[in-house]
């Protein structure tokens, strides 16, 4: 019953009333989201025009939908020409020159699956923006190639150290597409190459001899680029090392190859637990029914699934579109759990927004949907120094006797230090 029937149906006493009352003001709290999340885009409801364009992709490949789902297929298929793409996409004059002059400098790579997701979104959109080069990439002048100064932090190779109890080992340089904002873009080179074996038992002799580190971080690139046997033999070792507890593994797999998400893969996955996979999902567009899948297959395996968007000016710094993607992934079971904020990496700077879009964003996170739907905001510190979180001032004022807060509705109120 609807919050106006119910009051003229009943007899309220005055603690009832003041509940409708409330309630109406919660209900206008999210008007202004309501009115826009079915505008906005979102892979699941958007399943059929992803699946036309598939369809598209497999004629114009020359592939069939048994091999849609073989993610090796997915790899070999990759567009990396301008010239395929602008036979799958409608491209004018411009486009193709300014795609054409920025390859000679940044390698890029899409995979059939996610170019199939990116059509729907059409050229310019969100997909788009993250996959295919733009000429803001030559012109950028600047940031650095390393601003986390992973050369400094890396004790060994193929080891990054930034924290006490935790590290990284980077095992490939490899993904199914080179995201345009990327972080290591420095690392992606003119060829896909997985560490050799001996700086990855060099890595794991590093943890053996370092019985302070409990958490072990393997990334690259993509980690789940990996073939199964080389991630069976790299998980077990860590899972043999006493002192490691959790194993973690950053892909984008997810997004742009869910297909990689395999039985064999997860009854690797499923032997070594604990094991959690952050991806990075930037957009509700990305999350499509065959990356839903590919979620379920990890969490049936006893996968904890995280999230680390990262905030990119003309795709997701909009509250209402941050939003929308939290609860679309909620609903897969993953935890959105850090929004970082675009590290000044050279060649990146125009998808760098101001740090107040961040803190806006956070402000109509907080209060606004449930704390699950509220990842942390973050800023890498210059020079490898980790991350650090940013987050609106709730405490307007304290002292020894009180603070004073404010509410996610900026509400002002005092509130007892001490007992």
């Amino acid at each position: 019953m609807a919050i106006d029937s119910l009051e003229r149906g009943l007899s309220l006493d005055e603690g009832q009333k003041q509940a409708l009352k409330r309630a109406r003001e919660l209900k206008d709290r999210i008007s202004d989201y309501l009115a826009v999340k079915d505008f906005i885009l979102s892979g699941r409801e958007w399943a059929e025009e992803i699946e036309f364009h598939k369809q598209r992709l497999l004629k114009l490949l020359g592939g069939t939908g048994e091999e849609w789902l073989d993610w090796r297929w997915q790899m070999r298929k990759r567009i990396t020409t301008v010239e395929v793409l602008a036979r799958f996409m409608e491209l004018n004059r411009d486009d193709i020159h300014d795609i054409d002059k920025v390859s000679r400098q940044y390698r890029w790579a899409v995979s059939p699956y996610y170019a199939a997701v990116m059509a729907v979104g059409g050229v310019k959109g969100p997909i788009w923006a993250q996959a295919v080069p733009s000429t803001a990439e030559i012109t950028d002048a600047r940031g650095t190639t390393d601003p986390m100064a992973e050369r400094l932090t890396s004790p060994v190779p193929g080891i990054t150290r930034r924290y006490p109890d935790r590290l990284i080992i980077n095992v490939t340089n490899q993904c199914a597409m080179y995201c345009r904002h990327c972080q290591r873009r420095r690392n992606i080179g003119e060829v896909d190459r997985h560490q050799p074996r001996r700086v990855l038992e060099a890595a794991l002799q590093y943890i053996r001899e370092n019985p302070e580190i409990r958490d072990v971080l393997i990334t690259g690139g993509d980690a789940l680029l990996l073939s199964d046997t080389v991630l069976d033999w790299l998980l077990g070792e860590l899972h043999s090392i006493p002192h490691v507890e959790i194993k973690r593994l950053g892909t984008r797999a997810l997004v742009t190859l869910p297909q990689r998400i395999t039985a064999g893969l997860c009854a690797v996955l499923e032997r070594y637990p604990p094991i959690y996979i952050n991806s990075q999902f930037n957009h509700p567009l990305e999350v499509t029914p065959e990356a839903v899948q590919a979620c379920d297959r990890l969490v049936r395996a006893g996968v904890v699934l995280g999230n680390q968007a990262v905030l990119l000016k003309g795709i997701n710094n909009d509250p209402h579109v941050m939003k929308k993607l939290n609860h679309e992934l909620l609903r897969a079971r993953v935890r959105p759990y850090y929004i970082f904020h675009a590290k000044p990496v050279r060649g990146t700077s125009h998808f760098i927004t101001p740090v107040e879009e961040g803190l806006a964003i956070m402000e109509q996170l907080r209060g606004y949907t449930s704390g699950l739907a509220v990842p942390t905001y973050i800023i890498n510190a210059p020079g490898g120094y980790g991350k650090t979180p940013v987050t609106p001032s709730y405490v307007v004022d304290h002292n020894d006797q009180r603070l004073v807060l404010r509410t996610w509705e900026n509400r002002v109120l005092p509130y007892p230090n001490r007992p």
